[in-house]
């Protein structure tokens, strides 16, 4: 009988102090998460914060992943603490929470998605995170507390007055900058590489080090050095609403007999502000 549940692949490798490459699926569709996983990348990142998909695709798409090798996070909507805990029972190996404030919002999510001693989730173990019910409960909530992760968005200039506090907090893995909605916080929408874009990303990576998390953010092939050298270890690489956009106007654009104008690739920080 087995009874021995999956750890992360990338708590296992952050541990090891290797950088973690992730891929982001708007598709509600298993077979893209199947698709990123089997080309390599540690973690595929779904949206159920922005994108239409419901219990039964994120289950899928937690499967997919699974039996591929990879991963999966899924970034949560705002809302009550199941919306938290539903992907984590599914067992996602991670969720992403978006638009963290302040410290007291940071610690609320550790109370609601970490079990005793860390926090207070409500407890099942019923479902697939604890084996439905063949995991020994004692070692179902060690487990989880263990190898599941939790990410947290600083992604609006309010973040930065308790940064310090936020990244103190403990039952938090991953303090993750996103640059397209702090540029729209800071007035400048759209200017992923602006000068107080970059300072807050470098200034966000240095506080999760200082307080041991890791750091994580978007980024492209050309840009990981700087950003792994900033001390950035979960890194993500794109989507594939991007990719199959810029692949079918590529395809247009090099026919002869088509008139459509198909326009220039994705910019890099479109691509970002789709994060």
């Amino acid at each position: 009988m087995n009874v021995r549940p999956n750890p992360s692949i990338v708590l296992d490798k952050l541990r090891r102090g290797e950088a973690v490459f992730s891929f982001k699926s708007n598709l509600s569709c298993p077979r893209a998460v199947e698709i990123a996983a089997r080309c390599g990348f540690d973690c595929v990142w779904v949206c159920d914060e922005h994108v239409a998909n419901d219990r039964s695709v994120l289950e899928s798409q937690i499967l997919a992943a699974k039996s591929s090798g990879a991963d999966l996070v899924v970034r949560v909507p705002r809302g009550s603490y199941s919306d938290l805990v539903k992907p984590l029972e599914l067992d996602a190996e991670g969720i992403m929470v978006p638009h963290v404030m302040s410290a007291a919002d940071a610690a609320a999510i550790v109370r609601q998605v970490r079990f005793h001693p860390i926090g207070r989730r409500a407890i099942d173990g019923g479902n697939r995170d604890g084996l439905y019910g063949l995991l020994p409960f004692p070692e179902y909530l060690r487990f989880v507390n263990r190898n599941r992760f939790v990410i947290i968005q600083i992604e609006d200039v309010e973040a930065l007055d308790e940064l310090d506090e936020i990244c103190s907090i403990d039952g938090i893995d991953i303090i993750f900058f996103g640059p397209g909605d702090f540029s729209q916080s800071i007035g400048r929408p759209g200017e992923c590489n602006a000068p107080e874009v970059v300072a807050a990303r470098r200034r966000v990576a240095a506080a999760a080090r200082k307080h041991g998390r890791f750091a994580g953010t978007v980024g492209n092939p050309e840009s990981c050095p700087e950003l792994i050298r900033e001390g950035f270890r979960f890194i993500n690489l794109g989507a594939d609403v991007s990719g199959l956009g810029n692949y079918c106007r590529t395809l247009l654009s090099q026919t002869p007999e088509c008139s459509l104008t198909t326009g220039k690739e994705v910019p890099s920080c479109q691509e970002n502000v789709l994060h």
